[in-house]
């Protein structure tokens, strides 16, 4: 585990530096191999306590004593994806012990899988392609283009696309960076009938994610009734997905985004919302330090914001802003350097001290 006092020394060797780097910008139509944007990951091994798992990597991808992990896989994030690969090997005391789920759309997964391959050559993973149509028309415009990507939505999704011998999966988004053995999260247990476990916020304003059409509505709202709901994140979920397909929740998902599209207007937040109505106040509450998020902003401007005070295990760039795009164009925050050390992509340039690069602005 990285200790806070650490994490502080990293950060303030990292901030001495400016990162600038060719930055990725990719487009779902052009996308092509992009093996030679990246370095080769260090190999990583497994530490003398681990168990021996299955070499074959087909026996592991539906092994329950493997961690099982899975992320989407989007040409515009790809190297966010690598960057947090990179994070969990590094951080692990059983790297080679964890198998990586990753959701792609369309015909650009062979391209996407390649370049995994070239960078990470013993990471156990599986390639899926998420038929877009499965959900495309239940998708309403929200407050941010980049939440009405279908790929966003493939996490409703896990238990249908991810093969029914994985029956439990942390989900991740690929803003994150893991700075704590992942074996940590996924040894949380879910207590009861508990179908996903994340961190709960309840200081947050719960009603503010909905319209007031909702909320004036009693049919709609009383699914909150005897429930004490508060805000959780997405971007990081432990989830049962045996419960998850007893329990129908994708159908429960989809008939929220149905009332959204075709009856009256309740959110406005893309995949959140629904996922809050099918969940809220029946999750199992894990401790706010395995998701550091906000750091990117809000969904509206890339601003800067600090860590939550407390011990990190896993930081998030939630929001509009992202560390790779805002080093790139020589404006990051201050937390975004906390980033560049898992960034496998290639410089074109030269680090230069970062108050030399202060003076020339």
């Amino acid at each position: 585990m990285m200790s806070g006092s650490r994490l502080v020394v990293i950060f303030v060797i990292i901030s001495t530096t400016f990162f600038t780097v060719r930055s990725i910008r990719l487009f779902p139509d052009s996308f092509e191999d992009a093996s030679s944007n990246f370095m080769e990951a260090p190999a990583y091994q497994n530490g003398p306590k681990c168990s021996v798992l299955a070499k074959n990597r087909l026996l592991l991808a539906c092994d329950p004593s493997a961690i099982h992990i899975a992320m989407t896989l989007d040409p515009a994030y790809l190297r966010g994806t690598v960057s947090a690969v990179h994070s969990i090997l590094k951080h692990t005391s059983c790297p080679q012990n964890i198998f990586f789920h990753f959701i792609a759309s369309g015909s650009r997964q062979g391209s996407l899988a390649k370049t995994l391959s070239s960078v990470f050559p013993s990471l156990s993973f599986k390639v899926y392609t998420f038929d877009e149509s499965m959900v495309k028309n239940l998708i309403s415009s929200s407050i941010r283009q980049a939440l009405d990507s279908p790929l966003n939505y493939a996490r409703s999704y896990l238990s249908e696309i991810l093969s029914s011998c994985v029956q439990r999966v942390i989900y991740l988004d690929s803003d994150v960076i893991v700075v704590d053995d992942i074996q940590k999260l996924w040894k949380i247990s879910l207590s009861g009938s508990r179908t996903i476990g994340a961190p709960e916020y309840c200081h947050a304003n719960f009603t503010k994610y909905f319209s007031d059409s909702f909320w004036s509505d009693r049919k709609l709202s009383s699914v909150f009734d005897s429930k004490t709901p508060c805000y959780f994140n997405t971007g990081v979920m432990v989830i049962d997905l045996d419960r998850w397909r007893e329990g129908e929740y994708t159908r429960k998902i989809e008939n929220w985004m149905k009332i959204q599209k075709e009856d009256k207007r309740i959110y406005e937040l893309g995949s959140l919302p629904p996922f809050l109505l099918v969940f809220g106040g029946e999750i199992e509450a894990i401790d706010h330090q395995w998701n550091q998020h906000g750091l990117g902003g809000d969904n509206v401007v890339s601003s800067c914001r600090s860590l939550h005070p407390g011990p990190v295990s896993l930081i998030h760039w939630s929001g509009k802003g992202k560390p790779w795009v805002r080093l790139d164009d020589g404006k990051p925050c201050p937390v975004d350097y906390l980033w560049a050390p898992y960034d496998l992509h290639k410089s074109q340039r030269q680090y230069v001290q970062h108050n030399q690069e202060l003076e020339i602005l």
